[in-house]
């Protein structure tokens, strides 16, 4: 027979109130609430995370397409500079080797015959033209207009420079610059036809890496990629250690 002690505690354990066990399912709920918060929080902040790191990824791509760009045109423009200084040097020279030629003896005077004397006066000629400048001294202008932004005089003196010495040590080097006053000016197609022209014309010049990589950086910028990729090529094929080269290594692995 069970003692009468221990139905009594079984009593009181069973007769618990249930209002105990409700408080503390409610306050694992209030935690598990709390932690639910946490987690949606830690993602919202991952989140957050990942947008500023693309951001920051598509900025440095930015500066990085910024500063290789800059690059390219600082390269441009020192390409530029030291055939500007060159050429500047050959123009010095020239006028050293004139200046120690002796001066040309001034042509006679024409003397009237006598029988000329009374009679109807000598038929008058038209003036003879005027020779054009010396060669060296016409394209020194001419690169000199460019070097200034006169473009459109530059190219007018370059052509009059072919016009006059087609076949000079520095006939090719006016062809091209045709092309480069195109290209300043925005003229693309014109740009591409010039340097075209110097392909032709002058198929031994030392130009001819330089016009190609121009000729190719000219097809991409009017959207004319396949073309220019053939171009970049044709470059690093046929000239791989010029500059016009090495630089159209980078654009075809940028």
């Amino acid at each position: 027979m069970i003692p009468r002690y221990l139905l009594a505690g079984a009593f009181l354990v069973l007769a618990a109130p249930a209002w105990a066990v409700n408080k503390d399912i409610e306050r694992l709920q209030i935690q598990i609430a709390a932690l639910q918060g946490q987690i949606a929080d830690l993602q919202r902040t991952a989140e957050d995370n990942q947008k500023e790191i693309k951001r920051l990824g598509d900025t440095l791509a930015e500066q990085n397409a910024f500063l290789r760009k800059a690059l390219q045109d600082r390269r441009v423009q020192d390409d530029a500079l030291q055939t500007a200084i060159r050429e500047f040097g050959e123009r010095v020279s020239e006028l050293e080797q004139r200046l120690q030629q002796p001066a040309a003896a001034p042509a006679p005077a024409a003397v009237a015959s006598p029988s000329d004397a009374g009679g109807a006066p000598p038929a008058t000629t038209g003036a003879p033209a005027a020779a054009p400048p010396p060669p060296r001294e016409l394209y020194s202008q001419a690169y000199a207009d460019y070097a200034r932004g006169n473009y459109d005089l530059a190219i007018q003196e370059y052509r009059e420079y072919l016009r006059n010495y087609p076949n000079t040590d520095l006939s090719d080097n006016a062809q091209y610059w045709i092309g480069e006053c195109y290209y300043s000016k925005g003229r693309y197609n014109e740009a591409v036809a010039a340097w075209d022209d110097l392909l032709r014309d002058y198929p031994a010049s030392d130009k001819i890496p330089d016009a190609r990589y121009k000729k190719a950086v000219t097809l991409e910028r009017l959207g004319r990629r396949r073309e220019a990729l053939v171009e970049y090529r044709n470059v690093v094929e046929r000239y791989p250690n010029s500059e016009a080269g090495r630089k159209a290594r980078e654009k075809l692995n940028p």
